[in-house]
């Protein structure tokens, strides 16, 4: 299947969910690292749709997956695993939220003011100027654009990464303008938090110190409204923590006795 890539031997019953909405292949690393204990499932997904992606996520579980699998879902890929999670109790054995996005509106509206405030001045204009090209209905190709502004918000968002050569994910604007609408309406709204009634599985969220999406959105929200949560707060840590110097082994470690258990 051209939306899914297979890492390690079967049984699959690791799910890797990517974030974005669009940033396709960002968690090849994790699946890489977890393949080692486990056969490991990375979907990539290609609907530009909310529903869509529940739908597809569904149809490579169901035909790929040991069920039920414990799903993992990075950035935006935490609120699609949450989502998931929500109306397919049954798919799903434990629930990991890494860098998740914050539950409820009160705690994202300084996200890029916080961001801004970390870049130096030639990238803070590069970075307005991405936002105005992303807005312009005249720009017919956004991808590259999309990317390069992710490029950016990469460094604002991380504390001290490691050199990688894994390359930015293949980013698609059309993914991201279609799903991001209807995922944040849901949470400007309260549906995405209240969702959180309906999970019955484990759910436990690892998230850095030093994410722009503060942890505080994800700890006291899902503290309030999930039966089985647990919050793992990682020092010196950034958006993505399989980068962080200070973070990755300890951050894996934490993943995998999860896995284990």
């Amino acid at each position: 299947m051209k939306n899914l890539r297979k890492y390690g031997d079967r049984p699959f019953s690791i799910a890797v969910i990517h974030g974005g909405p669009g940033a396709a292949g960002e968690m090849a690393p994790v699946a890489r690292e977890l393949s080692t204990i486990r056969g490991v499932l990375e979907p990539l997904q290609t609907a530009a749709t909310l529903e869509g992606q529940v739908k597809e996520l569904k149809n490579i579980m169901g035909k790929n997956g040991t069920l039920p699998v414990t799903l993992i879902g990075f950035s935006w890929g935490a609120w699609l695993g949450f989502i998931f999670t929500a109306r397919y109790n049954s798919l799903v054995k434990k629930l990991i939220l890494i860098s998740s996005g914050a539950y409820e509106e009160r705690y994202a509206v300084d996200i890029m003011k916080t961001r801004l405030s970390r870049l130096d001045e030639t990238e803070r204009g590069e970075v307005l100027s991405l936002m105005e090209t992303l807005d312009d209905p005249v720009v017919t190709d956004k991808d590259k654009p999309l990317s390069r502004l992710g490029e950016l918000l990469d460094r604002a968002d991380s504390y001290e990464p490691l050199p990688h050569d894994h390359g930015m994910p293949t980013c698609r604007y059309d993914i991201y303008q279609g799903v991001w609408a209807e995922a944040s309406k849901l949470r400007s709204n309260g549906r995405l938090l209240k969702l959180g009634e309906r999970i019955k599985c484990p759910v436990i969220a690892i998230h850095g110190d030093y994410d722009t999406h503060i942890a505080e959105g994800v700890k006291d929200p899902l503290s309030r409204i999930l039966k089985d949560f647990r919050f793992i707060l990682l020092e010196k840590c950034g958006h993505y923590p399989w980068r962080e110097r200070n973070a990755r082994d300890k951050f894996y470690s934490i993943l995998k006795n999860e896995i284990k258990n």
